[in-house]
């Protein structure tokens, strides 16, 4: 006797729930002179299937490409070095230098124009954006590459602190609209992420510096000894030190991409958000400066902010409090700026926030250092008296 087959569209069918499980590799190698023909770090990501090499495009930051007016010349050589070697790499289809820094993720005309880039050097899925600069511009075009083709390949080379220590390695891609920082943006994780050290060089020491706000955060959330490395070696840092620097972004990049990886919510699809300790203020401060103060350095403000909060709830100790924001001015930062004198319009970031992750608001602080706490309401008080205190320590103070 033949069995029926079951219809699909009956209701049982329909309210099965299939899972979608996917592995992806998520590479990140750290180097020093990664055009120097001998090293294969950036070869061996670009290797592609003899038979379906696709293409090649390579975006550089505007900045970069100043202050580096052989990086195009070196690239070539470097591709050509290793295609007579043998390797399939793509076809170079062309170079095209893109507006360094906040402002080219804030007008739509750059976003459109290097999709429009991406068309006229004929990529497909299996071509490959090389993309080499700061973490506004790897956003931009990281955005573009996940939207064209619904997803080209893409290698990002950071070139600066912040960018190597932590948002190069993540997996957002975003552009700002309305007003608001990374209004609109994707998930997708990177073909690969090459951290080349040596291309921090050029940066001057306010860049420098930008990229460490971010290594404190991730550490007092993480990794009690690693703050205890920078807190103690703080003037190292200042003073630019390179092989201690290395050490501590190594660290800090491997952090984050550690809880984007094993964290459990790499896309976000939950209401809290860890790794943006100190940024709901930041985000605002960027936003309502225009972006005269730069990522790493709201962030640091940022983080005085949300410490000092801490201390006055009584979650944590005053000198714990203290230590943090003297190992904060010690690397350079300052923790005040004018525009937080506004009290009202820079607390109207925790609704942005809150409105931009979803669901309640979650707000992550820090109860002792690598002692991570989640709190669903804000005292706007002290909050309010927070900023005071930072206010009177901090204003007029230059670093």
């Amino acid at each position: 006797m033949m069995r029926r087959m079951s219809d699909p569209t009956t209701q049982d069918a329909m309210h099965q729930q299939p899972t979608i499980s996917l592995d992806w590799p998520h590479r990140v190698r750290f180097t020093r002179d990664a055009f120097a023909p001998a090293n294969p770090a950036l070869a061996e990501v670009l290797t592609a299937d003899p038979a379906a090499p696709g293409r090649l495009l390579v975006a550089v930051d505007q900045g970069v490409v100043e202050a580096r007016p052989d990086l195009q010349r070196d690239i070539e050589r470097y591709l050509d070095h290793h295609r007579t070697a043998g390797r399939a790499l793509p076809q170079t289809a062309g170079f095209r230098a893109v507006p360094p820094g906040e402002p080219c993720k804030n007008d739509l005309s750059n976003l459109e124009a290097f999709l429009g880039a991406i068309d006229q050097a004929r990529l497909c899925r299996h071509s490959v954006i090389l993309v080499i600069g700061g973490g506004a511009v790897l956003d931009m075009v990281g955005f573009a590459a996940a939207i064209a083709h619904r997803g080209v390949r893409l290698v990002r080379m950071p070139t600066t602190t912040l960018a190597q220590g932590d948002s190069g390695v993540g997996v957002k891609n975003s552009v700002n609209m309305f007003g608001k920082k990374n209004f609109l943006g994707t998930f997708a994780v990177p073909w690969a992420v090459i951290n080349d050290l040596s291309l921090l060089e050029s940066l001057d020491d306010r860049e420098w510096r930008s990229g460490f706000s971010e290594a404190v955060k991730v550490a007092l959330l993480k990794d009690a000894g690693l703050y205890r490395l920078i807190a103690s070696h703080a003037d190292q840092l200042a003073r630019r030190d390179v092989p201690f620097a290395d050490g501590i972004l190594r660290r800090s990049a491997w952090l984050h991409l550690n809880h984007i990886a094993h964290g459990g919510d790499p896309f976000e699809q939950t209401t809290a958000r860890p790794l943006d300790f100190g940024h709901w203020s930041a985000h605002k401060l960027e936003q309502i400066t225009g972006f005269a103060v730069k990522h790493g350095e709201a962030v640091a403000m940022g983080l005085g902010l949300d410490i000092t909060y801490c201390e006055l709830k009584g979650m944590l100790a005053p000198e714990t409090a203290r230590g943090i924001r003297d190992t904060l001015t010690a690397i350079g930062f300052e923790l005040w700026h004018p525009a937080m004198g506004d009290a009202d319009t820079l607390l109207a970031g925790l609704e942005e926030f809150r409105e931009h992750l979803g669901g309640r608001l979650t707000i992550t602080l820090i109860e002792g250092v690598g002692r991570p706490v989640d709190v669903h309401t804000i005292d706007r008080g002290t909050m309010a008296a927070a900023l005071g205190r930072l206010r009177g320590a901090y204003a007029g103070v230059v670093q």
